[in-house]
């Protein structure tokens, strides 16, 4: 009976080196993967030397956008009824004002809301900004590519929460006179 005692302690013995060295080793793994991350997380919430600023303002079923480097343009965007689609439109994805961006153009992002929590998403932007009420929250994104991208909110903020979307485009930056115009 001492002898399956011994035998037992020295396999209890060479089990816990072995699960002392699946938990140190992970660990030291995300330890050398944390330090070049925080440096990066860093640099992205670094805010670039912008040139152009928009202001978003998230309610309950719609967006708000005002641009304050265009004589303070502002305007709303609500999404497209069924009954009022063009053929080729995207249902539940259309608004009748789109958000204006210039290809090649570093644009800061001021995002707030004006009721409950709310989330400004364009996934070809990388941005996703949560809009919290009294909160401005914002981002820096430089646009590469022209033309029509989609978003939405993505936060649980109440009925029909996925029923405000975004619609951005975006235009090279020779038609800014068009739009400032």
């Amino acid at each position: 009976m001492a002898r399956l005692f011994i035998n037992f302690s020295s396999e209890y013995l060479e089990i816990q080196k072995l699960e002392f060295g699946w938990t140190v080793i992970p660990a030291v793994i995300l330890l050398i993967l944390a330090f070049p991350s925080m440096k990066a997380l860093y640099y992205l919430d670094e805010v670039m030397k912008r040139i152009f600023s928009v202001k978003i303002i998230a309610h309950q079923w719609y967006w708000s956008y005002e641009y304050s480097n265009f004589s303070h343009t502002k305007y709303d965007s609500f999404i497209k009824q069924t009954n009022n689609l063009s053929k080729g439109e995207f249902r539940l994805l259309e608004t009748n004002n789109n958000i204006i961006l210039f290809r090649k153009v570093i644009t800061q992002l001021l995002i707030t809301s004006s009721d409950v929590i709310h989330s400004w998403t364009v996934p070809v932007l990388g941005v996703k900004l949560d809009a919290t009420p009294g909160r401005l929250s914002q981002a820096s994104c430089f646009p590469i590519y022209t033309g029509i991208f989609f978003g939405q909110c993505s936060e649980i903020c109440g009925v029909n929460h996925s029923f405000i979307p975004v619609k951005l485009e975006v235009l090279s930056y020779s038609e800014i006179r068009k739009f400032i115009l």
